[in-house]
């Protein structure tokens, strides 16, 4: 890549963290491209799509997620692996309004995402499991519980944080202890099945315009 094609490239990439971290990743590209100082057409030399951009931007952001939800796994202690993984996926929710957008959406086509999605869903699947069998966790609790209430509590992290930094880890601290098998109550209705979870975050999805 020839040094000015290179200098351009990072020029976008710069300019897409800051908008991203601003205004969430339905940013539109020629804004990005108009941060970055270069034509729409350079930017779309090097990134043909909205999902190839953030693809770029957020990829070493997910695979962290992913190499936790790893580290989660291997845990001898299934509670404290889920507790820890819980605070390392909302510090980045709450850090970044792109990657909580990523994250907590059903926005398609960037496969570290699609990658992070298949495999947040197992390592929370795991987790519980683990927990459930050691007497920890409800037992009527399913994966699709969990998820769904950290999509929706994750929304608010990035608000929480500016607010008072930190502050996102009290209603996470409540989410986890309704997930305790002492003193549950019976949940109301059935959990959702994957289908309709995903049915739930593409609308979210939409409701934001993305």
């Amino acid at each position: 890549m020839r040094k000015d094609a290179q200098r351009n490239r990072e020029l976008v990439l710069a300019a897409a963290r800051e908008i991203y971290a601003e205004q969430g990743v339905e940013a539109p590209l020629d804004v990005i491209a108009r941060r970055a100082g270069v034509g729409n057409a350079t930017l779309y030399r090097r990134f043909p799509n909205r999902a190839a951009l953030i693809e770029e931007v957020f990829h070493a952001t997910l695979a962290g997620v992913i190499e936790a939800g790893e580290e989660a796994r291997k845990a001898d202690d299934p509670w404290a692996a889920l507790n820890g993984y819980l605070d390392h996926v909302f510090a980045v929710l709450a850090a970044d309004r792109g990657a909580n957008d990523l994250m907590t959406t059903g926005i398609g086509g960037v496969p570290t995402l699609e990658r992070l999605h298949v495999h947040n869903a197992e390592t929370f699947a795991a987790l519980l499991d683990r927990c459930r069998r050691a007497g920890l966790v409800r037992a009527d609790v399913v994966t699709e519980d969990l998820l769904v209430s950290l999509a929706a509590i994750g929304r608010a992290a990035p608000a929480l944080e500016a607010a008072v930094p930190g502050s996102w880890r009290r209603p996470l601290a409540l989410l986890v202890d309704g997930l305790r098998a002492e003193g549950a109550h019976p949940l109301p209705t059935d959990p959702l099945t994957a289908d309709q979870l995903a049915l739930v975050l593409g609308e979210m999805n939409h409701r934001r315009g993305g």
